[in-house]
């Protein structure tokens, strides 16, 4: 079995469930998208999002936001999620390879990324592909709807 990696490109039926089907597991918060939601995130020219197969079936998925700083061209990666059933076959390491790629095809200078302390197989991933803890403290408002 070989994970292959794909750029969404088109909203369709299949990757909104994907989405709706892995979501879950990265956030217990997070609402099930809508076709519109979806939509809107490939509509925006900030965002890449990776679809991780296996077998044809998408297992997992990351968004690669790629945005201009006074400082330089900068990548974010968000969203990272593999199917609990898909673990272990490498789809966590193809996804984040190939967004590495396509920030340095971009010209990006660095790509950032948060991972909870709780996720150790992830943080040993990231760090494994050459990630390395920063001394800084990440802040959050929300915003109330």
């Amino acid at each position: 079995m070989s994970v292959e990696v794909e750029v969404v490109r088109e909203t369709t039926d299949e990757v909104v469930g994907a989405v709706a089907r892995l979501l879950p597991q990265l956030s217990s918060n997070a609402s099930p998208p809508t076709h519109e939601d979806v939509d809107r995130l490939l509509r925006s020219e900030a965002n890449t999002l990776l679809v991780a197969r296996l077998d044809g079936l998408a297992v997992g998925m990351l968004t690669l936001i790629t945005y201009p700083l006074p400082s330089g061209l900068r990548c974010r990666i968000e969203d990272v999620v593999v199917d609990d059933a898909a673990r272990g076959h490498g789809a966590g390491a193809a996804l984040t390879s190939e967004a590495l790629r396509l920030a340095e095809a971009a010209g990006a200078r660095t790509v950032d990324l948060t991972s909870r302390p709780s996720r150790e197989a992830a943080n040993r991933l990231y760090e494994r592909l050459g990630f390395q803890g920063r001394d800084s403290k990440v802040y959050r408002f929300t915003v109330q709807s």
